[in-house]
């Protein structure tokens, strides 16, 4: 498993610390029990589970999210595939800017797709 420092990278997730969170976002609940930080069609999704001390948002632009780690809390990022996976990231106390990858399609940009 790798430890989250300043940035890093995990299949379509760009993720790096912030130092505080925006204004006009909304805190996310969880799907059984994680946050769902990229949906994939076929079920192979990233995910942070829930527990004290996380906190998920989203905001306007639904390429970006956005994670706060309570001081002293670590929270892994997972990828549910059993083959050809993703590491795992260990994320440890801070404020995290999420970025998904996007694509062009012939209406315009929307989040990458499997």
């Amino acid at each position: 498993m790798k430890t989250l420092k300043c940035c890093g990278a995990q299949g379509d997730l760009l993720i790096r610390r912030i130092e505080k969170l925006p204004e006009n976002i909304k805190q996310e609940k969880s799907i059984e029990g994680r946050f769902i930080v990229a949906h994939s069609e076929s079920g192979h999704h990233h995910v942070i589970a829930e527990k004290p001390g996380v906190e998920y948002f989203s905001g306007e632009d639904p390429m970006v999210a956005y994670l706060r780690v309570i001081d002293n809390t670590e929270v892994t990022l997972e990828h549910l595939r059993d083959f050809d996976t993703h590491e795992s990231w260990l994320i440890k106390g801070g404020t995290y800017e999420i970025l998904r990858s996007r694509e062009y399609t012939p209406t315009g940009w929307r989040r990458a797709q499997d």
